[in-house]
């Protein structure tokens, strides 16, 4: 008999059914290994399938009442060590019920679904799981980055375009600039949430069962917001762009954290000399002992580089024809959850060190001027004092600007005469600003007090866009807030569910 003893349960894959072999170990040891992260989701799914299969009644309620007592004496333990043990992989729930009630009545779970439907459902599950998690602490972060923005409103220091002095902003202006990047964040993992939160559960491997099973009950149990209309479009083996599409998010995300990392490496370079970063986040040399290299951020820029790379591995791995790509999901996603981590932890990194980072205040100001970055606005003077176009204003400071670097002259040494000179050489006429419109037009601190438009880095203005970046922020708070308070009541549901049908048998 090929039947075996249900004590001694080892699957369905054995030697002697379908096939004539035994998997090669080191083969089997594989397939299985992929599946650990996969198991509460699994586990989940097994109950909410038996209660709608006994609601439905293609199971009766003494058979249900059966494996969902089994399954919650195998939560009286650890459930991922228990399955991991019993092996079966996807199926190790169907394995353990079968070796602690026999085939007759652990035999029966598996009805109307398929690996398909398994494999998709712990999959999305997983996925909206580290989601959710990256999008608390995308939130975390905003938070951060919004309070040190109001404590930074009057820290001056230099812009930067094609690697050089552009013009001066405030350290607030900046921190916003990343909180408005990062509520971009938000909302593409919002997104991808929705499109991954769908229930491919009943789908089986793409055409659905002939059992009358009501996809839309074990969704609900599930915590899933809609089902796929789709079988076929449900299952990862025929349609996998949400597998594609969360990874994409997560590297966007990580090319963020790597620019503002190289950021924080760049300013405190002795060159520099804007931050200093506290010894904690940093290293020294086994040679150069003078050396204080900043670890933190340079393991930022390499996750970010592993980011990029889970992206091409799901892409490669996961194209090609209608039902090939199958265990190349697997490899794309675990590279998915390693990465998905990892920019939790980085975003955590960066609410810890940027509130502790020590700003060289004094020295940002004075470099945000002396490399004539305020010079935009003697153009300016000129427009509004003296009527020039902006373009023949724009003529003339520039050739100020190139005889001042000819003579070593700085933006101090600027004077009407200097100005007149430029002008002169320019359209045969004297600029004729004086001195204290000069010195006003080149003031960094009237640079940015100046700029209160919409957007701008004036202190009030950049308040305002704290406190709408606040809202917004608080807002999108109670969007995690409330897939919580969802998922808690299906999960909730789940429960009570089995509670009565187990209760019901007992009667």
């Amino acid at each position: 008999m090929l039947k075996q003893k249900s004590s001694e349960y080892r699957g369905f894959r054995n030697a002697g059914i379908r096939l004539k072999e035994e998997m090669v170990p080191q083969l089997a040891q594989l397939y299985g290994s992929r599946i650990p992260v996969l198991i509460p989701a699994i586990h989940a799914f097994d109950k909410a399938h038996i209660v709608m299969l006994v609601e439905q009644g293609v199971l009766t309620p003494e058979v249900g009442a059966a494996l969902l007592r089994g399954l919650r004496k195998m939560e009286a333990g650890d459930v991922v060590e228990t399955r991991t043990r019993v092996g079966g992989g996807l199926h190790s729930g169907e394995q353990y019920l079968i070796r602690l009630l026999g085939e007759d009545i652990g035999g029966r779970m598996h009805v109307a679904r398929s690996s398909g439907d398994l494999s998709s459902v712990g999959m999305n599950i997983t996925q909206r799981q580290k989601l959710l998690a990256l999008m608390r602490a995308v939130n975390r972060l905003r938070r951060v980055l919004i309070d040190l923005a109001r404590q930074h409103t009057d820290t001056i220091l230099p812009g930067y375009s094609f690697g050089q002095q552009a013009q001066p902003m405030t350290l607030a202006h900046l921190w916003l600039s990343w909180a408005a990047t990062l509520a971009r964040d938000f909302e593409r993992l919002h997104g991808a949430y929705g499109r991954v939160n769908r229930s491919p559960a009943g789908a089986a491997i793409m055409v659905g069962s002939e059992f009358p099973i009501n996809r839309q009950r074990t969704a609900e149990l599930l915590g899933f917001d809609a089902v796929h209309e789709n079988c076929a479009d449900a299952i990862l083996e025929l349609t996998n762009d949400d597998s594609l599409e969360v990874p994409a998010v997560v590297s966007i995300l990580y090319h963020s954290l790597a620019k503002w990392a190289d950021d924080l490496i760049q300013w405190s370079t002795s060159e520099y000399n804007f931050v200093d970063i506290p010894d904690r986040y940093c290293n020294t040399s086994s040679i150069m002992m003078q050396k204080k290299n900043v670890i933190g951020p340079a393991e930022v820029k390499g996750a970010s580089a592993e980011a990029l790379g889970g992206y091409v591995v799901a892409y490669h791995g996961l194209k090609g024809t209608t039902g090939m790509p199958v265990n190349e999901r697997y490899c794309a996603c675990e590279m998915l959850w390693k990465v998905a981590d990892s920019a939790v932890r980085d975003l955590g990194w960066f609410c810890d060190l940027l509130p502790v980072l020590v700003v060289n205040k004094p020295h940002m100001r004075e470099q945000s001027w002396r490399n004539w970055a305020t010079v935009t606005d003697l153009a300016g003077a000129l427009v509004t004092q003296r009527d020039l176009p902006w373009r023949t204003a724009h003529q003339i400071v520039g050739i100020m600007v190139r005889l001042c670097e000819e003579r070593g002259l700085g933006p101090a040494d600027v004077t009407p005469g200097l100005l007149d000179e430029a002008a002169v050489l320019y359209h045969e006429a004297p600029a004729g600003l004086d001195q204290e419109a000069i010195n006003r037009a080149l003031d960094p601190e009237r640079f940015i007090a100046v700029r209160a438009l919409q957007g701008g880095p004036e202190k009030a203005e950049s308040l305002r866009q704290a406190q709408l970046f606040e809202d917004t922020t608080a807002a999108d708070e109670q969007v995690v807030s409330g897939i919580d308070a969802r998922l808690a009541e299906s999960a909730r549901k789940l429960e009570a569910a089995v509670d009565e049908i187990i209760a019901q048998d007992r009667k």
